[in-house]
């Protein structure tokens, strides 16, 4: 063997021994010192669109959310969430939140953070809107309700409450306490 053989074949071994090591010395040492958990068990959505259809399996709201992502206890949680109820429903009532949860196996739909109802009418003088922090939705009997301080604006008028029942597609709304309100003509 040639002297140049010998020294390529030195280089390329002290190479190899060289990488190895660097490779393993960013190695991490164990699987706890990992800061997140590197297998995802369920599915995430962006622009997320999720249909829910009434007991005849006709459409009977929507859910359209920026994110969507499955956790491990079998719920969904949604960002920026916009749900709005089929035409044939006949429910003029949109939801927004900037927050919602779906749990498995429960037709409700939590909501969280700047949770707006909101009925348009013909003018804005005729918009109906429901301001709360937190607001259980049951779609299928189209029930919304929370325990939270709600505000409702209707035209120029406005009324506070603490917890309220509101059927949307019967277009009632029931103040549980503290009522307080604004009404000019």
């Amino acid at each position: 063997m040639s002297p140049r053989a010998i020294t390529v074949t030195v280089l390329l071994s002290v190479a190899a021994i060289g990488s190895w090591y660097l490779a393993r010395s960013n190695a991490p040492a164990d699987e706890e010192d990992v800061p997140y958990d590197t297998v995802h068990h369920g599915y995430y959505l962006k622009h997320a669109r999720i249909l829910g259809t009434g007991e005849d399996g006709s459409l009977l709201y929507e859910i359209e959310a920026v994110h969507a992502e499955q956790q491990d206890d079998r719920r969904i949680e949604f960002t920026d969430v916009h749900i709005r109820y089929s035409p044939a429903s006949n429910v003029p009532w949109t939801i927004i939140a900037d927050a919602a949860t779906l749990q498995e196996d429960n037709p409700m739909i939590t909501l969280r953070g700047h949770v707006q109802i909101i009925n348009s009418g013909a003018s804005p003088a005729d918009d109906t809107e429901i301001r709360t922090q937190y607001l259980e939705l049951h779609p299928e009997k189209f029930i919304a309700e929370t325990n939270e301080r709600v505000q409702i604006r209707f035209g120029a008028r406005s009324v506070t409450a603490t917890g309220m029942l509101a059927s949307l597609n019967d277009d009632k709304i029931e103040l549980k306490a503290n009522v307080r309100g604004k009404i000019a003509p």
